[in-house]
């Protein structure tokens, strides 16, 4: 079993990678492969809607985006994915947006070829907007057949400067407790 992260912030280091990285420490102790890529400050452009990706069924975009092919080839060869961001604006991040758009017009357009697997939105907050973020995210997942687990509440930790999350002790464990249910639904559908 894989899992893929794709850190929407711009900041390799900042608090969205401090919630994935603490969701990656509970799956490899479930004995669950990991992978961290970096999305914030990528080049990606989003969809034109040229429909060529659906006249090709083939799970990739044909404008340059690159770097968007690589993550929709992640995702498609993932058993569970999961978004992170920053809320910029009461929404995610303009690369998080892009990636959402873009895959999935290609991976509807070629069969729903993220149906049945697991997604988790994980946001980093300042202050609000926390909750339209992790909707925008999860209607993502919902409308891509996807498996979206739950947690002890919306997967979200507060923190401005890098490594504040941590100081969120509720935000944190509510990120942990999302890893540990992802991670049993993971194994129960691979039963």
């Amino acid at each position: 079993m894989k899992i893929v992260a794709f850190n929407g912030s711009p900041r390799r280091n900042g608090n969205t990678v401090t919630l994935l990285n603490e969701m990656f420490r509970i799956f490899n102790e479930e004995g669950i492969e990991t992978e961290l890529i970096q999305l914030g400050n990528k080049t990606v452009h989003g969809c034109t809607a040229c429909g060529i990706c659906k006249e090709k069924k083939d799970g990739k975009c044909y404008i340059k985006n690159d770097h968007l092919n690589f993550c929709i080839g992640k995702m498609i060869e993932a058993d569970g994915i999961i978004l992170g961001s920053p809320v910029y604006f009461a929404d995610v991040t303009s690369e998080i947006k892009t990636l959402i758009d873009v895959a999935g017009y290609v991976t509807r357009a070629s069969g729903h070829l993220l149906k049945r697997k697991v997604g988790a939105g994980v946001i980093a907050v300042r202050r609000g907007g926390a909750l339209h973020t992790f909707e925008s995210i999860n209607n993502f997942f919902l409308i891509n057949q996807m498996i979206v687990p739950g947690s002890s509440y919306w997967n979200f930790a507060i923190g401005s400067q890098p490594g504040e999350v941590l100081n969120d002790a509720e935000g944190m464990q509510t990120i942990r407790t999302l890893a540990e249910n992802m991670a049993w639904l993971l194994k129960r559908i691979k039963q």
